[in-house]
């Protein structure tokens, strides 16, 4: 699968001040097509940091390199880290964000598992104030960090909703993706992570009020349509299963 709907592909969007996207190929996973997608954040004193690098090229590093400096790069979850040790290797200065789980999986699949810092509910002195992040609590297998930039009012979070637009996938993966609860307009997470909550919603409920809480602008996902305006409206109704 070569087009994703989100073309142009391996370039940075703006999306609010100081934040961008970069939509990437599509990869197999699971034998299914997954749009991908990086966010970047220029912080105060000007360093970048990366969400869920996506496939780096010479042109994409060059495009990122004038947007400033790559100091930070974030592999949010156990799934999202294929490329960070292509980007460190071109960006050597930036340091490396791993979420818990990450190293250790990283590692059995013979992916850079060299990270520098374990990601926390505690944002680190590098972007406090700037950046809130928080480890999302409940799940038996997912461990996912979400992070709320101030300045633009951004909420990044990378499976914890996926919402994938039906006219931009397969025809057999359209048949798939509203039984799993994660077709556009009402994606959502999907049925089998739900499933690793299951016990803990509790524990869930907690974190997704303090995210409703941060009162986002905008949402962005890493697999299909990201919210661009109505992110508290979009997280109470894809998270309704879990609140009151």
């Amino acid at each position: 699968m070569t087009d994703t709907g989100y073309e142009p592909l391996d370039t940075p969007k703006p999306v609010a001040d100081e934040a961008w996207i970069v939509d990437g190929p599509a990869i197999r996973f699971y034998g299914m097509p997954f749009s991908t997608r990086a966010t970047i954040l220029r912080l105060a004193n000007g360093d970048l940091w990366v969400h869920s690098p996506t496939r780096l090229s010479e042109d994409l590093a060059a495009q990122v390199a004038a947007l400033g400096p790559v100091r930070h790069l974030v592999a949010p979850n156990w799934i999202h880290y294929a490329y960070v040790g292509d980007w460190k290797a071109r960006f050597p200065k930036a340091r490396t964000w791993a979420a818990p789980g990450v190293a250790d999986r990283a590692r059995k699949h013979g992916a850079f598992a060299d990270y520098d810092h374990l990601l926390t509910r505690t944002p680190p002195p590098d972007w406090a104030g700037e950046i809130d992040p928080m480890i999302v609590r409940g799940s038996s297998v997912h461990r996912e960090a979400v992070f709320f930039h101030r300045a633009s009012r951004t909420l990044i979070l990378t499976d914890l909703i996926e919402n994938f637009e039906p006219a931009k996938l397969p025809w057999w993966f359209r048949l798939i993706v509203p039984l799993v609860g994660v077709a556009d307009p009402d994606g959502k997470m999907p049925r089998d992570m739900r499933a690793t909550f299951r016990g803990h919603h509790d524990q869930l409920r907690t974190d997704v009020e303090t995210m409703i809480g941060w009162g986002p602008e905008r949402v962005i996902l890493a697999h299909g349509r990201w919210y661009d305006r109505d992110g508290t409206r979009e997280l109470k109704r894809a998270f309704r299963f879990v609140l009151p």
